[in-house]
């Protein structure tokens, strides 16, 4: 049994998701690998099509919601985009690395290998089952123009939407979003604060920018500062944004309770020093946060598919979602002061996020290849009826 794992660079989710899954196959004893897609488009193609994204998300994210609307608005399963276009001119590459390495199994959490995959299969020049991994709590546009044996969704409730935009009802499994199984596990705070080299006592809020370094940092701790002085230990990750970090760290050099934190493989350590998050709801990021229970505090959407993921966890109560900058003060007096709206959101966390996903997803595709009719018996694929399924 050989499994392919394809994501690209745009954003740090997707990657995170295709880790968790990767993680998940070697634990398990599979012959796995994990690929950057756009390698098979040639040596800068992934360099600026992760360039692009970035520039186009942080500097420009009103382009960016303009975009995302009108790919919306022409997204359409009976015809193809510009974005299946591009895709297509590097899948034979691609199909000739499958085929040759004999992979059974090719799983997606990105768009763009779906997309380069659909036209193989239509092609008939790949055997291996595929499947794609959606990584926000929305469907993008174009997923619809893509043609895998199986969807992963986050949640049972999406399904309407998926289906909505043409993708058959009996390819959609809500299983939830991978996250690697460190996230699933919440350390004693002290513990990991020691770790760390953070202070052990009082409360401490962990501000992240996501993978990009996206987002007003600077300003939310400056406030958190000017409210709560040295009572409150703040943690900032600035993602790979080294800018930022040398802003940041210019900014708060006179703070001894403010710690401006370089890239890092710790994430999952600092969320279980913290008291609570503020974070823009990318979809990895704002699930891995409620695999651990965390209090969670999202800000900063990315216009598009950020706002969606935002308003999920509103509407089921996993995170509270100021409206204006100026109510984060308020949401994080909330979550430190008010016990019993951390409970109720740490419940709900509980109830929609299954830090499980990874191996069920895993579970689903090797009985699925091992030809087994009852591969959706073999993890817990919910119940239409179930109102609180994944």
């Amino acid at each position: 049994m050989k499994v392919l794992i394809l994501s690209c660079n745009t954003g740090g989710g997707h990657n995170a998701a295709g880790r968790a899954l990767y993680e998940e196959f070697h634990r398990r004893g599979i012959d796995c690998e994990f690929l950057d897609t756009l390698s098979f488009a040639g040596p800068r193609a992934s360099k600026q099509a992760s360039s692009i994204y970035i520039n186009v998300t942080t500097k420009t994210p009103r382009l960016f919601q303009i975009a995302y609307n009108i790919a919306h608005w022409i997204s359409s399963p009976h015809r193809k985009s510009v974005v299946y276009a591009f895709n297509r001119k590097y899948a034979s590459k691609l199909g000739e690395y499958i085929e040759e390495n004999r992979f059974d199994a090719v799983v997606m959490p990105h768009l763009f290998p779906a997309e380069a995959i659909t036209h193989l299969k239509k092609k008939q020049k790949i055997t291996a089952r595929t499947y794609a991994v959606a990584t926000d709590y929305t469907c993008i546009p174009f997923w619809e123009e893509t043609e895998p044996d199986y969807f992963f969704i986050p949640h049972r409730e999406l399904s309407r939407e998926f289906i909505r935009a043409g993708i058959p009802h009996e390819k959609l499994i809500p299983l939830g979003i991978p996250v690697q199984r460190t996230f699933g596990v919440r350390r004693d705070q002290k513990e990991a604060r020691q770790a760390l080299g953070l202070p052990t006592d009082g409360p401490m809020v962990l501000l992240m920018s996501g993978s990009m370094g996206y987002g007003h940092l600077g300003q939310m701790a400056s406030s958190l500062c000017k409210e709560y002085g040295s009572r409150l230990s703040l943690v900032v990750l600035c993602g790979s944004n080294t800018k930022a970090q040398e802003r940041l760290k210019k900014q708060f050099s006179s703070y001894s309770n403010v710690f401006i934190v370089n890239y890092t493989e710790q994430v999952s350590l600092y969320m279980d020093a913290a008291d609570l998050l503020l974070t823009k709801p990318g979809g990895l990021t704002s699930t891995e946060a409620a695999s651990k229970k965390l209090p969670l505090i999202l800000t900063d959407p990315i216009p598009g598919c950020e706002t969606q993921n935002a308003s999920f966890f509103l509407r089921h109560g996993l995170a509270l979602v100021p409206e204006k900058k100026s109510d984060y003060l308020e949401a994080v007096r909330t979550l430190l002061d008010d016990t019993g709206t951390r409970k109720r959101m740490q419940d709900a966390q509980e109830l929609y996020v299954d830090p499980t996903a990874a191996a069920q997803i895993c579970s689903f595709v090797l009985a699925d290849c091992d030809n087994d009719e009852t591969a959706s018996e073999s993890v817990s694929v919910p119940d239409e009826g179930n109102e609180a399924a994944k």
